[in-house]
């Protein structure tokens, strides 16, 4: 017997599991699809009340409408366990969706009926060619007024063809649906009832996974959890053998060093819960607790016979900035986590969930670098942070450059921006100055216009705040890491000078007043500010200094006039990205779990005079 014909007889099918990740550009109503499955499969009840996006169910997920973390869940239909993964769509959030292809034999890749294949939509299908993942394309939201179900499937093939796959790939299976609505059809023109076929089409189209029973042990982590009674829980699909609750196994570790613990959980997720189980087999979707130290790629293995899996390759950074201890004077009044210690800790532990984040040491004991997929990536982990208690200081965010044969380069992103034609010629000139290239432009049955574009990542920080603004809140706009080219020069995105307190105190009208001509403060009367604290924006480009805590001195004159009240214009608001993008240079965002404050680098004036004559 040859070893090929050894090879065929242990490898064995699990007829009845099928393992699958829904991807797809952002708002293409993945997590929507998945509502719909968990309600036709029979997982809730009946009467069962039942939020909306109920795999969202962190809170920032529901806030800013967008998956963030990968999430599990399972069905069953006609006696077949269907694993689920809900990936993010967002491409910031892409190392989430690399690593869960690991898990899975096969993809629905969800299109949006109107918009058809977005930049995020080509990226989620690359990977999933890479691993050889066997696609169902779904085109959703084919009730939307303004739908192409048909012209959307030609322009995946196109896609599909483009990305240069297999002969045998082209020839695609696909449906159309409506998530929303609840149904899935095979002629968009008609009106459906439920989602049967689709359900039908994955026990069809996407294989059983194909396993080595009888082989040792072998699971590759791709999913990492946390419970406050078990401690860190870890996961992914078991590729060979079978684990059992007890039993003593080997960790391979992503630097190659090895150790043994004894697994004491095993879980099978089973709709949205985790199910305890004494053991589990290979084709299964897993979760284990027994040991700390685990970080995503690690391979869990035969304790006797340890075989590390290749590693998850996940795709560079583009963004960082410097996370650094607050040591304004109001430091520790509203957080509970100050120290370095603390803000070390918590980075270096979420370094290990997110394996698209890196975190570095800086030259400055109290700063650590961190590094992602972009800024909205940064600004979710600094929301998550001040939610939890966490104060610290960060510097702006920067693109990383490399030099690349002696040339340095960075990081350039494609932009594929929806308006209508009230808002091209402003899109096309802002990007115009931040060193982005239009590379087409095109017109839709509507009259909407697809613009894209190839735009230096560093400027794209701060653009979508602004790009709302100017499209009134009706424009689409995503991005997707395109390439590294040569670096396109100076681009300047802030043209306004701060203005920065003089002295510590309690802002007056009678001081914001007459200086709100030529200013726009972020501050109100009566709030408290510290020397360095940047309060407002100067109408020109100079930083100015001003004493924002003046008060009018008591006289024992009265006018008629007297107690007129000083109109004071509101203060503006910033979300957190928002305040991301407006850092200069030479300051920092000081975050908290109250606010959000400006601030100089240098908070003393003379210090910060000192340093800019050693810095000419």
């Amino acid at each position: 017997m040859s070893i090929a014909e050894v090879d065929v007889v242990v490898r064995e099918v699990r007829e009845n599991i099928r393992n699958i990740a829904i991807i797809a550009h952002v708002d293409h109503g993945k997590t929507t699809l998945v509502d719909v499955i968990l309600r036709q499969s029979g997982t809730f009840r009946h009467n069962q009340v039942v939020a909306e996006r109920v795999m969202d169910s962190n809170a920032l997920e529901r806030e800013k409408g967008i998956t963030i973390l990968s999430k599990v869940t399972a069905v069953y239909y006609d006696g077949v366990k269907i694993n689920i993964f809900d990936t993010p769509g967002h491409s910031d959030f892409g190392g989430e969706v690399e690593r869960i292809l690991r898990s899975v034999d096969g993809v629905l890749l969800l299109v949006d009926a109107r918009e058809g294949p977005m930049p995020q939509t080509r990226f989620v299908l690359k990977k999933a060619l890479e691993q050889r993942l066997k696609p169902i394309v779904v085109i959703n939201k084919i009730d939307r007024q303004g739908s192409r179900p048909w012209e959307v499937i030609d322009e995946v093939l196109d896609l599909f063809i483009e990305l240069g796959c297999s002969e045998d790939l082209l020839d695609f299976p696909y449906i159309f649906t409506s998530a929303t609505e609840g149904y899935a059809v095979l002629d968009p023109s008609q009106q459906g009832k439920d989602i049967d076929l689709l359900f039908k089409m994955i026990l069809e189209h996407i294989p059983p996974p194909t396993v080595q029973a009888d082989s040792p042990f072998q699971l590759q982590v791709t999913n990492l959890d946390y419970d406050d009674h078990l401690g860190r829980m870890f996961g992914g699909k078991i590729l060979c053998g079978t684990v059992r609750r007890g039993e003593t196994v080997a960790i391979i570790k992503r630097d190659g060093t090895q150790d043994k613990f004894a697994v004491t959980k095993v879980f099978i997720y089973q709709g949205l819960k985790r199910i305890e189980v004494e053991e589990a087999s290979a084709g299964e979707i897993v979760l284990l607790a027994g040991y700390e130290d685990v970080q995503i790629g690690s391979t869990i293995a035969d304790a006797d016979q340890p075989k590390a899996l290749p590693l998850i390759h996940i795709d560079e950074p583009t963004v960082s900035m410097d996370f650094i201890v607050n040591n304004s004077p109001w430091a520790g009044k509203s957080g509970k986590w100050i120290t370095m210690r603390n803000l070390s800790n918590r980075l270096y532990k979420e370094a290990k969930v997110n394996v698209s984040l890196r975190v570095e040491p800086t030259d400055s004991p109290d700063s650590l670098r961190v590094s992602g997929r972009g800024e909205l990536q940064l600004a979710i982990l600094l929301e998550t942070m001040r939610r939890e208690g966490y104060e610290v200081a960060v510097s702006k965010p920067k693109a990383i450059t490399r030099k690349i044969d002696g040339v340095l380069c960075e990081p350039i992103e494609e932009v594929t921006i929806d308006v209508n034609d009230e808002a091209v010629g402003t899109i096309i000139q802002e990007l115009a100055a931040r060193k982005g290239e239009i590379i087409s432009m095109s017109k839709d049955e509507t009259g909407n216009n697809r613009l894209i574009f190839e735009v230096p990542t560093r400027g794209l920080i701060g653009f979508r705040s602004d790009f709302l603004t100017w499209t009134k809140g009706l424009g689409m706009i995503s991005r997707m890491f395109k390439e590294y080219g040569p670096h396109r020069g100076e681009i300047v995105t802030r043209t306004r000078g701060s203005l920065i307190v003089k002295e510590t105190g309690r802002a007056t009208a009678y001081a914001i007043a007459p200086l709100q001509e030529r200013a726009t403060f972020f501050i109100s009367p009566g709030d408290e500010v510290y020397e360095g604290q940047v309060v407002g924006e100067n109408s020109r480009s100079e930083d100015m200094v001003v004493n924002v805590t003046k008060a009018k001195h008591a006289t024992n004159m009265r006018s008629s006039t007297e107690e007129a009240t000083v109109l004071i214009t509101p203060p503006r608001q910033f979300m957190l990205e928002q305040a991301l993008a407006f850092i200069g240079d030479d300051e920092l965002l000081e975050v908290t779990p109250d606010a959000l404050r400006f601030r100089k680098r240098i908070l003393n004036q003379i210090d910060r005079r000192l340093e800019e004559r050693r810095s000419r």
